[in-house]
């Protein structure tokens, strides 16, 4: 699956696309900027409620190639500009991190929910 896959699903509205059309090799979610630091793999999409520019900081600094914004939070024009500054896809959703790392964990697996 690469970004461009995700910003297909009709559960994602993408809300930064200048990114480089990156192989997505996982997911990790968690709201802990420290925890996401210490254990996401580079390639994985992270998915998280944390809105700000900072999530953008930890995702260039551990190279996550995306990040998916969960529960509709408002995504600020200061963390856009920070993800197209790096070539990171941001997407926003009105679901859950549970219903996201699903989606996510199955589209991965080559078995996509109906």
């Amino acid at each position: 699956m690469n970004i461009s896959d995700i910003q297909s699903l009709a559960a994602f509205t993408c809300v930064q696309s200048e990114y480089n059309d990156a192989v997505v090799a996982g997911g990790y979610t968690s709201d802990l900027l420290s925890d996401v630091m210490a254990h996401a793999e580079e390639g994985s999409v992270l998915i998280t409620i944390q809105a700000h520019k900072n999530t953008v900081a930890v995702a260039s600094l551990v190279g996550l190639p995306a990040i998916i914004v969960c529960n509709n939070r408002p995504v600020l024009d200061d963390m856009i500009d920070a993800a197209r500054a790096e070539g990171i896809a941001i997407f926003q959703t009105p679901d859950n991190q549970f219903q996201t790392s699903l989606l996510i964990a199955q589209h991965l697996a080559g078995c996509p929910a109906r």
